[in-house]
């Protein structure tokens, strides 16, 4: 974590706290590094050829905070989409702890399939947490989507998550970096709103996260947490389907 005052413009007073609290928060915080949510999987589903899905991006892509296979975000978002479209969805994932937008531009976005249905991804924190501004931030957006349209008909972006609520992170220094997040959501708003068509822009689910969400690090989803994501990006993606 560093360069928690760069850019900082808003309110300097803040400052000293800010940095009090990230070096405190930087020499406590243990995080799950370690990817726990497998990288490839089916979702059953009745009718039809399977639908094609990547996950890509951060920690929260790869699936730390989780053991089992089943318990990280694309294999919960995988099922909802199969459950909502009643086709099986053959999902991948390509995500590492501590990758910013510019290492998944450059580093992983080479390594996913082609021919896609959808691409999730899943990134920003580390942009946060690094100190990168919404003009970077829009430079390597711009950058990951022109290379997806080669391989994806689809791409969500999911919304940087509110650092606020996160109960690993001191009041003060929760607020600064919610802060620096909503500014560049905003700019995922603006870029995915050019083309709305190939894609979405979703923000973190509204209100405080339920019981449970976060895992035993208090920074990465829990598998309740991951599938409480999942469910809440299927749901504003896909309109829920009539029974047969």
């Amino acid at each position: 974590m560093t360069d928690l005052h760069k850019h900082d413009r808003v309110n300097p007073l803040r400052l000293p706290v800010v940095a009090v609290q990230g070096l405190w928060l930087r020499s406590t915080l243990r995080l799950a590094s370690a990817p726990g949510g497998g990288t490839s999987g089916t979702a059953p589903g009745p009718t039809g050829p399977p639908l094609r899905l990547a996950v890509l991006g951060d920690s929260t892509a790869a699936g730390c905070g989780v053991t089992g296979d089943d318990e990280a975000f694309a294999a919960g978002f995988a099922q909802e989409v199969a459950t909502r479209t009643r086709r099986p969805v053959d999902w991948q994932v390509v995500g590492q702890f501590g990758a910013t937008a510019r290492r998944v531009r450059f580093r992983l976005v080479p390594r996913l399939d082609d021919d896609l249905d959808t691409v999730v991804l899943l990134a920003g924190a580390n942009d946060v947490l690094a100190g990168r501004g919404p003009s970077l931030w829009r430079e390597d957006l711009t950058g990951i989507l022109a290379d997806l349209s080669h391989i994806t008909h689809q791409v969500v972006v999911a919304g940087i998550p509110p650092f606020g609520l996160f109960p690993s992170i001191p009041a003060t220094l929760g607020r600064y970096l919610g802060e620096r997040a909503d500014a560049l959501n905003a700019v995922s708003r603006e870029v995915c709103g050019r083309n709305p068509r190939t894609t979405t822009f979703i923000g973190s689910p509204a209100g405080t996260p339920p019981a449970g969400f976060f895992s035993t690090d208090r920074f990465h989803p829990s598998a309740q947490g991951y599938r409480f994501w999942a469910n809440d990006v299927a749901a504003r993606l896909l309109p829920a389907q009539p029974d047969a």
